[in-house]
């Protein structure tokens, strides 16, 4: 049961079972790196979400739509809906089917609750780039690894960011992974933003006026 009193039902997951501050509550208490960190906390889910975006756009070579960027948001959404689950990558492999066909039904809820464009080729590599730069970055700033360990014992060859993507809290230092209320706070902001953009789009230029002028009355 999510915060809200919905229900989902894994097997059978309908798209409107959970609210978008469910699914905000659900990445922010949902631990990257299996909750290890050299700080006090260890990374959500939710926040490391924010950095992919934050990258992805510092990257791109043109502008994000609100669908691509919602797409990177959202990009481990299902994570919050099996449970606040992040499997570290040496245990994928030994999950098996089950665990998948779950995750691909809660892929395709999400996509249909959000509308959300497919991958192409092209856009899938640039989000797995990054998303590897954001772990790369991850791993040295906030699980604690020396940039040595990184290529010989984590395989990772990208080279870490040094400069946070986010905005950091006032009181907090870069990469300082935050407390689950503000994680959860910042996710279902950038979530709504996105969904309000996304509105804003595809309304008539009349409409919006009209809407924009009952909101100033």
């Amino acid at each position: 049961m999510f915060r809200s009193g919905n229900r989902l039902n894994l097997l059978d997951p309908a798209p409107n079972a959970w609210t978008d501050a469910d699914l905000a509550t659900g990445l922010s208490r949902t631990y990257r790196w299996g909750g290890h960190s050299c700080w006090d906390l260890p990374l959500s889910v939710a926040q490391h979400s924010l950095s992919v975006l934050a990258i992805r756009k510092l990257l791109a070579p043109s502008p994000l739509s609100p669908g691509e960027a919602l797409r990177e948001l959202l990009h481990d959404g299902t994570e919050a809906l099996i449970g606040g689950f992040d499997p570290i990558t040496p245990l994928k492999p030994h999950l098996g089917e089950g665990y998948l066909q779950i995750n691909r039904r809660l892929q395709a809820a999400l996509n249909q609750r959000y509308d959300l464009p497919p991958w192409t080729v092209a856009s899938h590599q640039l989000h797995k780039h990054s998303d590897h730069l954001a772990a790369a970055s991850e791993a040295l700033h906030v699980v604690g690894w020396r940039k040595a360990a990184l290529r010989r014992d984590l395989g990772i060859t990208l080279t870490p960011l040094d400069r946070d993507p986010l905005t950091i809290p006032p009181g907090m230092a870069p990469w300082e992974p935050w407390p689950a209320h503000l994680a959860a706070e910042r996710f279902e902001e950038a979530l709504r933003d996105l969904l309000r953009a996304r509105r804003e789009m595809s309304q008539p230029a009349d409409d919006l006026e009209y809407d924009q002028s009952e909101a100033a009355e």
